[in-house]
């Protein structure tokens, strides 16, 4: 149903600013802005005006540009107020806009209008918060290829084959004695190996453009004094953790999020695994575990110099059965030991210097090798979990299509289900809810 209400928010970010922006939507604000503003607006013109309060004297003076339906943003009337970016003046402004008739927007209400008077899709519109929300240029640029509309093409290319596929089905079905050939000409077959060969490319793109979106946690353990926090600053290339000799120092879980040719790595320093009488040390041992349990990859840091590796084994036989990790044996300029990257049955080893840079840059070939990512990064777009699991319930439903060749009334209905899942990336086959959930995450004014 197309909103009729008139929203409005405040479109900058909070805080002090030279600029600061109310951005306007509904249906005929001419009308609404001849008593917000002093001179007449003209479709996509700025107009240098006065924004006046009810009783006619200046609020702030700015510039107002007035975008008619449909071509807007939202696919209705949109009005930005552009003045002086201070938070007074912003609320001012905003409290007016609430006088003359509009309710403040909830997050996301603005690109919630454009999806549902068909500005953009659903895949699309997720693509606005990815992009505000990247955390990488790479993610940026993947992520505005989601909001031109990449991805929403590759899930409409395939949606369409499955259709086409569809209709030959149902002829088959509803008119079998024109005898036209479905599964005997093998058509079908071909075309349904096509799809599904299709389905698997996007499937790998989007795992990678899910894994740009969301990155990876990582955390860092070992005992004390093995180097963690100097492998965290030379990953981080600053230094974001204190360093000393004095075993114990790290207390509490330091986080960093780096950016690894593109890749988001959010690493977690923790507090070195040992047995101890300190009752805050023991707080963050605690801790340390309480990460272990919410992480992808587990970088498992030893010294290189060490003899006794009891204390090392010791804590592997505790980490979680399904956790991938990497050994890093740090401090090789001290062991006299070359940089390099080795396995060892199951364990990947690196042997690197925290201190001198050596043998980082295979530490980090490594981290992506078990991320599964691929650093090019060429025509990636951003996705979601819920892409994910759309894609595989698609890939799920075709696989039982093809088994389903001697049952042709299966065999329609799981191409429908699959047809319908793809359709949810995009927007036409979703729950109100689901949208709720959606947009609520956005920012606030877009």
């Amino acid at each position: 149903m197309t909103p009729r209400d008139t929203i409005a928010a405040i479109a900058t970010a909070p805080g002090r600013g030279g600029i600061g922006v109310v951005r306007i939507s509904g249906r005929d604000l001419l009308r609404f802005a001849s008593d917000l503003i002093s001179k007449p607006l003209q479709a996509r013109r700025a107009v240098l005006t006065a924004f006046r309060d009810h009783a006619g004297e200046s609020i702030d003076e700015g510039i107002a540009l007035f975008f008619p339906a449909p071509h807007s943003y939202t696919g209705e009337d949109v009005i930005e107020l552009q003045g002086h970016g201070g938070p007074v003046v912003m609320r001012e402004l905003l409290r007016r806009c609430v006088e003359l008739g509009a309710r403040l927007a909830r997050p996301g209400e603005f690109t919630e209008r454009a999806y549902l008077n068909g500005r953009m899709d659903l895949a699309q519109a997720e693509g606005v918060a990815d992009l505000i929300e990247a955390s990488t240029a790479l993610a940026a640029r993947a992520a505005l290829r989601s909001l031109q509309g990449n991805f929403s093409e590759l899930i409409q290319e395939l949606a369409s084959k499955i259709v086409v596929l569809r209709t030959l089905l149902e002829a088959t079905l509803d008119f079998p004695e024109e005898e036209v050939e479905f599964l005997t000409a093998g058509r079908a077959a071909d075309q349904l190996a096509g799809i599904r060969e299709q389905l698997d490319r996007v499937m790998a793109s989007t795992r990678q453009g899910s894994l740009l979106r969301e990155g990876i946690q990582a955390v860092l353990i070992g005992e004390p004094n093995v180097g963690k926090s100097s492998l965290l600053n030379r990953l981080a290339g600053e230094d974001v953790a204190i360093v000393t000799d004095v075993p114990g120092t790290t207390r509490d879980a330091v986080r960093e999020q780096i950016d690894i040719d593109g890749l988001p790595v959010h690493i977690i320093d923790t507090a070195g695994l040992r047995e101890t009488e300190d009752a805050v040390e023991r707080i963050g041992i605690s801790r340390t575990w309480a990460q272990i349990e919410k992480a992808d990859l587990a970088l498992v840091v030893s010294d290189a110099a060490g003899v006794d590796d009891s204390g090392h084994q010791a804590i592997i036989n505790q980490l979680p059965a399904g956790l991938a990790r990497i050994r890093v044996l740090n401090k090789i300029d001290l062991a006299a030991r070359p940089a390099g990257r080795e396995t060892y049955g199951n364990e990947d080893r690196v042997w690197v210097s925290a201190k001198t840079g050596d043998g980082v840059n295979q530490l980090k070939q490594a981290i992506w090798d078990l991320a599964g990512w691929y650093p090019s990064g060429e025509g990636l777009f951003t996705a979601r979990a819920r892409h994910m699991e759309a894609l595989q319930s698609a890939q799920g439903h075709l696989a039982q299509a093809a088994a389903q060749t001697r049952h042709l009334e299966l065999y329609a209905e799981e191409l429908r289900l699959a047809h319908e899942a793809l359709c949810a990336i995009t927007g036409e086959f979703t729950p109100d809810d689901l949208l709720g959930e959606i947009f609520s995450k956005f920012c606030i004014g877009k």
